[in-house]
């Protein structure tokens, strides 16, 4: 048998059996559940039946998709590593500060507790059509371009990035369609397993194959310490760097969704904290070490690099497999960001607006669909860019610092104006639009920071001035829950 019809067995053998998994488990919980009726539960937070095991499975492969392996890598440099680092405080802070706060409200979208705190349904859908926005032009094309030149790279085939992109925009949708989120984080968990310990391999695999030897390498690629020159400088570190993972981590509907699907808040925090240790310990390496070793064997190629070291370094049955871990973390991605935008479409503005009882599975599938070819018509966007990770990071600043000093406002003081807090969020919008357009006096972390204290300043004075309220510091809010 040839080798490369064994790669693609093993990589088809291994797709096929993840799915089984799931489809395995997802049917035995649906019977032990016996459900008559489909429910919000049911569809976006799986029964509210996910153990802390799968919790942390799921939030660690929806983060872990192509865009963090090809792109942190793409930038063959060690400093990628403190997007990582930095993220074990942002997950801290969720699993200690922010979901009692969820659980406590019971909230089923992150959006909800907006509305529960300022008494006002408009701040919910504005900042829920804001993520909606964010995960269709950013994240989800993102993810499916990165995928598929992985993929391309991997495999050396010459079928255009929309094809393979079309493929994994197809079987993602079918798992958020037909599964909910119970399919999207069990198939999460099994994948995890595979793609954590397959990228173990390929990083000492990929030291191995430079013989451990780093000499040659610029200093600059290797220091942690970045200079103002860098992608990450050191002191963005005592700026925006905290803000940015307090909002992905703690108010992204598509993270959030994973750790509210526990039957109770403590099994949810023990799933976000194994999540916060794998990263803490097993990511840093995997996002930039084989990008460093790329650097060394082929120069500066960019974002191919992780995909010519994996295929470089694995013998080809088991980058067979190790395919099949990526694809599976591009699925689990693309279908988590999937089954949460239709969570904020359906409870944040269908369910207000259009229909107050709607079919779920039905429009479910409906959206997921729709949803599905807005990403897909923006991936050759995205095939233009020079770093896929820096691109999606700067982006998404248009819409996190505004939709993030929301809830700062609503969960620290009371007595604000849900007014004055959307017209915080659309100056917000607007300040770091003119920052990225217009003028950027400082490295776009900056420009973060900067955009989420304007926006809490411009909240409270704007409820203060114009709608003649006294907004006041409430911390109380993080309570434990009773």
């Amino acid at each position: 048998m040839p080798i490369q019809t064994l790669q693609v067995l093993v990589f088809v053998a291994i797709t096929v059996l993840i799915a089984g998994l799931t489809w395995r488990r997802c049917a035995r919980d649906a019977a032990r559940l016996n459900h008559k009726t489909t429910t919000r539960d049911d569809v976006f937070l799986a029964g509210r039946g996910l153990g802390w095991i799968v919790v942390a499975g799921s939030i660690t492969l929806t983060n872990l998709s192509t865009d963090q392996l090809v792109g942190m890598n793409g930038n063959q440099m060690a400093l990628l590593a403190l997007w990582e680092l930095s993220a074990v405080v942002g997950l801290v802070i969720l699993a200690r500060v922010i979901l009692p706060v969820y659980y406590r409200y019971q909230c089923t979208t992150t959006t909800e507790l907006l509305e529960k705190r300022y008494g006002d349904y408009r701040i919910r859908a504005l900042i829920g059509l804001l993520f909606l926005l964010g995960n269709l032009f950013i994240f989800i094309p993102a993810m499916l371009y990165s995928g598929s030149l992985f993929m391309q790279t991997l495999f050396n085939v010459d079928l255009p990035i929309i094809v393979i992109a079309a493929a994994f925009a197809t079987i993602g949708a079918a798992y958020a369609v037909l599964g909910g989120l119970r399919a999207v984080a069990v198939s999460d968990a099994y994948s995890g397993v595979l793609l954590l310990s397959l990228g173990v391999v390929v990083v000492i695999l990929s030291l191995a194959a430079i013989d451990f030897d780093f000499s040659g390498i610029p200093t600059e690629r290797l220091t942690l310490i970045g200079d103002n020159a860098s992608p990450i400088p050191w002191h963005t570190l005592l700026t925006g760097m905290l803000f940015i993972q307090i909002f992905y981590w703690g108010t992204n509907q598509t993270i959030t969704q994973r750790a509210m699907a526990s039957p109770t808040v403590k099994e949810g925090q023990k799933g976000v904290l194994a999540a916060a240790l794998i990263r803490l310990v097993i990511i840093p390496p995997m996002v930039v070490l084989p990008g460093i070793v790329s650097f060394k064997l082929y120069g500066d190629i960019g974002d191919a690099a992780f995909g010519r070291v994996v295929g470089e370094v694995l013998p080809l049955w088991l980058s067979g497999a190790f395919a099949a871990a990526i694809a599976a973390a591009v699925l689990t991605s693309v279908n988590s960001v999937l089954n949460s935008s239709t969570a904020l479409y359906v409870c944040d503005i269908h369910e207000r607006f259009i229909a107050p009882a709607p079919d779920l599975r039905r429009l479910n599938l409906i959206i997921t669909v729709s949803f599905v070819l807005i990403g897909l018509g923006m991936v050759p966007i995205y095939a233009q860019a020079e770093s896929i990770i820096n691109l999606v990071q700067e982006l998404y600043g248009l819409l996190s610092m505004p939709i993030l000093s929301a809830f700062i406002v609503g969960l620290l003081f009371r007595d604000v104006a849900a007014g004055a807090a959307i017209v915080a969020v659309v100056l917000g919008v607007a300040l770091y639009g003119f920052f990225s357009f217009v003028w950027a006096p400082f490295h776009y972390i900056h420009m973060m920071f900067i955009t989420v204290i304007f926006c809490v300043a411009a909240a409270l004075l704007v409820s203060r001035f114009l709608f003649g309220t006294s907004p006041l510091w409430s911390p109380a809010i993080f309570r434990a829950p009773a």
